[in-house]
Formats: C-alpha cells, sequence, structure tokens
C-alpha cells in the first residue's frame, strides 16, 4: 500500500527547505563563526533582510 501524499505539505516543505538554503549562501550563516547566540541570531536576521530585498 502506498503512503499517503500531501501535495500541499510537500509545497510548504518545499519552500522552507529553498528559504534555509538561500541563508546558506552567506558563508557565516553556513559555517556559524559566531561564538554567542546572540549574534549568530543577528547575523541571520541581517541575512534574511537582505535575501528579502
Amino acid at each position: 500500500m502506498p503512503a499517503a501524499h500531501d501535495a500541499e505539505l510537500c509545497k510548504e516543505r518545499n519552500r522552507i527547505e529553498r528559504a534555509i538554503n538561500g541563508l546558506k549562501r552567506f558563508r557565516a550563516v553556513a559555517t556559524r563563526f559566531d561564538k554567542r547566540a546572540a549574534s549568530y541570531f543577528a547575523t541571520r536576521c541581517l541575512v534574511a533582510a537582505l535575501a528579502w530585498l
């Protein structure tokens, strides 16, 4: 019996995976150079804002 396929769930997952991979283009986010969680979060926010523009 084949597994159930939810097309809407797959679309949402694909969208999230693409967003994460887009953020990984920036080396500081992909390798996490920042030592503190707050600095890393700020870097992620900055990169997300740049990607959104």
